[in-house]
C-alpha cells in the first residue's frame, strides 16, 4: 500500500516536494486554496494584457536544472529559458553624472561601467566576484542542501571553517566596505539582497554569494512568464500520478496520539494521510491550523521576528511601448539607509523610495497588445501598516510621480489603460501572510542561524517546506527546500544535492 501525503498548499515548494514524492512512489494530493496553483507564483489577464503577480527573476539557472535531472527530465523540455543583456538596468535618483547604467553579468561587458564608479576597481572585483564564486560552490556543496539540525551546523559550515574572508557574524554592509568604496557600485552589489527581504546592515556578509549567482550566471527568462514554471510542475507532477484539489483552504491539521493524520477543509471534508507537509505561510499553519500545545511557533515567537517587507504592486497596462526600460529596471532611492530604516526600524511608507520594473513584454511582446507593453510595479514597504484608503491613492499618485521624473515621462499616466493595484491585505487575503509579508521571515543573522526547521517537533510526520523554512526565500531556493523535505522523509543524510531519483 503506498503512503499517502497530503501537501497544503502549491507553491514552488509545495509542487517540488510533491513531484519527488510522486515519483518515488507515494500517493500524493496536493490541496490549495486558491483557484491556480503556484502561490505567490501566480498569474492573470486582463484585457489583452498577461502579468505575473509574484516572483518576475529567474536566477540560479544550475538549481533549476538539478531538480529537473533529479526528476529525470530535461529543463529545456519544459522552459524556453532566453539569458537577458542587459540583465537589469539602474537608475539612480538625482544622480547628473551617470543616471541611469546597465548591468550586463558578462564581467568583460560590466569593467568599463564599474571603472567609472570606482577606478582602478578592476582587480578587486574580479577578486571579489572569483571568490563569490567559490563561496557559492561551497554553499551548494556543503549547505543549503544539508538538513539542519541546531544552528551550530552553521558555523560548521566549510565556507565558515576554511574562511576566505568571511566571518559568520559579519554583516554584508561591512563585508562590502573592506572591499569597496563607491556607494554606487555597494548598492549595486547589494540590491540582490531585496530578493532576500533584507537590510544589508543585518544581513550575513555569506550572501555575498548572491553577487556570484548574478555577475557569473546571468539572469534568465522562460518565455511565456514565470507561471511557465508552475506550468511545467504541474506537468511533471501530472505525469507521477499527483492528484490537485483547488478552491479548498484548509482549516486544520487533524492529529491524533502526537501524529498529523490528515487535513480538515473548510467545508468540513476530512482528507486522511500518513504525512501532511505544509507549503502554507509558516505562521498560519502554526497558529492557525494547529492547536496551542501542537505548536512549535507559536505567536509569541512571530511577534519576536524581523519580518521582510510587504509590497504596493501596480500591475500597467500601457497603450505604447516604453524604450527607456529593460527587461528588469532597479530605481535606486537616494538615502540607501534611511529607505531601509524605513521599511524595518520605524515602518512607515517610505519617503525616498527604491522600486522595482518589470517590463517583461521587452522579451516577450505576445504578453500583451501588439505596439503596448504591460509593467509590474513593486515598491517595498512595511509589512503591517494600517493604510486608508486616502494613504494607498496618496502614495500611489507618489509612485507615479517618481516614474514621471525619474523616467522623463511628463505624461506617463496618460499612457495607462489598464491598472491594477496590489497592497499587504492582498497578500494577507490571497496566501494567509502574516501581516502581510511579501515574502516571510527576513534573511538577519539571528534568523539565518536559526531559521525554523521543516519538520514539527511536537506533532510526527507533519513537515513544512517553502520559504518559512530552510534554506529561505526564492524560487529556486524553495526548489532547495523540497528536496531537504524529500530527504527528511526519506531519512537520506547526505548535506549534497542528490542524485538522480
Amino acid at each position: 500500500m503506498k503512503k499517502k501525503v497530503i501537501i497544503i498548499g502549491s507553491g514552488i515548494g509545495g509542487l517540488g516536494s510533491a513531484a519527488l514524492l510522486s515519483k518515488s512512489g507515494y500517493d500524493v494530493t496536493v490541496v490549495e486554496k486558491n483557484t491556480n496553483i503556484g502561490g505567490r507564483a501566480n498569474i492573470f489577464e486582463a484585457e489583452g494584457y498577461t502579468f505575473d503577480m509574484g516572483p518576475s527573476w529567474y536566477l540560479m539557472p544550475d538549481v533549476f536544472e538539478h531538480y529537473f535531472q533529479l526528476l529525470g527530465e530535461n529543463i529545456s523540455d519544459y522552459l524556453d529559458l532566453v539569458k537577458l543583456s542587459p540583465s537589469y538596468r539602474v537608475f539612480f535618483s538625482n544622480d547628473k553624472e551617470l543616471p541611469i547604467v546597465d548591468i550586463h553579468s558578462d564581467l568583460e561587458k560590466d569593467l568599463p561601467l564599474f571603472e567609472k564608479l570606482e577606478p582602478g576597481v578592476t582587480p578587486k572585483i574580479r577578486e571579489y566576484l572569483e571568490r563569490s564564486g567559490e563561496q557559492y560552490q561551497m554553499a551548494k556543496d556543503t549547505f543549503m542542501y544539508r538538513n539542519l539540525g541546531f544552528s551550530i551546523d552553521f558555523l560548521k559550515w566549510k565556507v565558515i571553517k576554511k574562511g576566505i574572508e568571511l566571518n559568520p557574524f559579519q554583516t554584508m554592509q561591512s563585508y562590502l566596505n573592506t572591499w569597496f568604496k563607491s556607494d554606487r557600485l555597494k548598492k549595486i552589489l547589494e540590491y540582490t539582497l531585496v530578493f532576500l527581504g533584507s537590510d544589508p546592515a543585518k544581513t550575513p556578509a555569506m550572501y555575498n554569494i548572491m553577487n556570484a549567482i548574478d555577475f557569473n550566471m546571468g539572469v534568465y527568462y522562460p518565455k511565456g512568464g514565470i507561471y511557465e514554471i508552475v506550468k511545467a510542475l504541474e506537468k511533471i507532477n501530472t505525469k507521477h500520478g499527483t492528484k490537485f484539489i483547488t478552491d479548498a483552504p484548509v482549516s486544520e491539521i487533524c492529529i491524533e496520539n502526537k501524529r498529523a493524520v490528515g487535513v480538515k477543509l473548510k467545508n468540513n471534508d476530512i482528507l486522511t494521510a500518513d504525512i501532511i507537509i505544509s507549503n502554507a505561510d509558516l505562521w498560519f499553519t502554526e497558529t492557525k491550523l494547529l492547536q496551542p500545545k501542537y505548536q512549535t511557533y507559536p505567536e509569541r515567537y512571530w511577534k519576536k521576528s524581523v519580518l521582510s517587507p510587504s509590497a504596493f504592486i501596480m500591475y500597467l497596462g500601457l497603450n505604447r511601448k516604453l524604450d527607456i526600460l529593460s527587461h528588469h529596471n532597479l530605481r535606486f532611492g537616494e538615502d540607501w539607509k534611511q529607505n531601509f530604516k524605513e521599511l524595518f526600524d520605524t515602518p512607515q511608507l517610505p519617503e525616498d523610495p527604491s522600486y522595482y520594473i518589470c517590463k517583461p513584454t521587452e522579451t516577450d511582446p505576445d504578453l500583451s497588445p501588439e505596439g503596448t507593453d504591460n509593467l509590474f510595479v513593486l515598491v517595498p514597504i512595511p509589512p503591517g501598516l494600517h493604510l486608508s484608503q486616502e494613504d494607498m491613492k496618496g502614495y500611489r499618485q507618489k509612485i507615479l510621480n517618481l516614474i514621471k521624473t525619474d523616467l522623463n515621462l511628463p505624461h506617463f499616466e496618460d499612457y495607462i489603460t489598464y491598472e491594477r493595484a496590489y497592497w499587504s491585505d492582498d497578500f494577507k487575503r490571497d496566501y494567509n501572510a502574516y501581516k502581510g509579508t511579501a515574502l516571510g521571515l527576513a534573511h538577519t543573522l539571528k534568523q539565518t542561524l536559526k531559521r525554523p526547521l521543516n519538520y514539527s517537533k511536537k506533532v510526527k510526520n507533519l513537515y513544512y517546506v517553502g520559504a518559512g523554512t530552510s534554506p529561505g526565500i526564492g524560487m529556486p531556493i524553495c526548489l532547495i527546500s523540497a528536496e531537504l523535505v524529500y530527504k527528511r522523509i526519506q531519512n537520506i543524510k547526505t548535506p549534497k544535492p542528490l542524485n538522480a531519483l
